[in-house]
């Protein structure tokens, strides 16, 4: 076995690594199929996977190469592979932020939320003082303008863990940690999103309206359009039911599961249980198990109704 290949095998065998080997227990999650998508889109990314792979072989130590063949094990659904990859570019890095970042998000991707929330604390303590830096996206927007950074996505996905956990103050300070680096129409819409849920998650709705002081129509949102919509209906300048029949028309995508589960939390937040248990169950009765609408759908489901 030449040099080459077997960096890769120790790559992607390196699941007792940081802890890993506490993954083999979530089978379901971790060898699940990933949501369907187009044959072409699934060969585009299969091509820009062997194209990273063989990135990774030529420079097996180059920590920009690690990190895209995580990512692009992760868009095809291969989280275990993932996982184990961005654990082995932690070892070798043991102070990049990024390799953290990645991993927790596919963490959440597989439901577990512990180790989520450990690589994002750690990844937040390693950036704490350090300049943000733009995160390159693996899969561009239609204007090809990247709208996040390390910074954001790590409060960001952090603040997520937390919720999902339902560890409510928590979250909030993590979505206060993320609103400081949302530097961007996108940025702000998708934070203030989800701090205004945690807050109306704590009953604290004086608090929930403040957030959303600064969301005006006519900012300039590329991608989190839907997130946009729902802080426009919380503050009454869309009607409940637009979105709602908005949504109807949409095929399940991770980008309707955002506005269905914020309209499933708008019952709840006004005393309908039972109305957004229906929301909740219509999202998890799709194929589209990794957006995080669903999986806060099913979090919600098992824990509070």
């Amino acid at each position: 076995m030449n040099n080459r290949i077997l960096s890769v095998a120790l790559l992607l065998s390196a699941a007792t690594t940081l802890g890993l080997g506490q993954s083999r227990g979530q089978q379901s999650f971790l060898d699940r199929q990933p949501p369907p998508v187009s044959a072409a889109a699934k060969q585009e990314m299969e091509t820009r996977l062997q194209n990273a792979r063989a990135e990774f072989e030529a420079n097996p130590n180059d920590p920009e190469a690690i990190i895209w063949l995580g990512r692009r094990l992760g868009y095809l659904g291969k989280f275990r592979e993932a996982i184990d990859v961005f654990g082995n570019g932690a070892r070798k890095f043991p102070t990049d932020a990024r390799f953290y970042r990645h991993r927790g998000h596919r963490h959440i991707t597989v439901r577990q939320f512990d180790l989520a929330i450990a690589d994002f604390e750690k990844a937040a303590r390693l950036m704490r003082g350090k300049p943000d830096q733009i995160e390159p996206d693996g899969q561009p927007n239609a204007s090809n303008i990247p709208t996040s950074t390390l910074k954001f996505n790590i409060w960001y996905h952090l603040g997520l863990s937390y919720y999902l956990k339902s560890q409510n103050e928590k979250a909030l300070k993590a979505y206060r940690e993320c609103l400081k680096v949302s530097n961007s129409p996108d940025r702000v819409v998708a934070t203030s999103h989800w701090l205004y849920m945690t807050l109306r998650r704590l009953n604290r709705p004086e608090e929930a309206a403040k957030v959303l002081l600064p969301i005006r129509t006519g900012m300039d949102v590329i991608e989190n359009t839907g997130y946009y919509r729902l802080l426009l209906m919380y503050k009454g300048e869309i009607p409940f039911e637009t979105l709602g029949d908005e949504t109807k028309k949409q095929e399940a995508s991770a980008a309707s599961h955002s506005i269905m589960y914020g309209l499933g939390n708008w019952h709840l937040y006004n005393g309908r249980k039972a109305e957004a248990a229906e929301v909740f169950r219509q999202i998890v009765a799709s194929d589209q198990w990794t957006s995080f609408g669903y999986i806060a759908a099913e979090a919600d489901l098992k824990r509070i109704l």
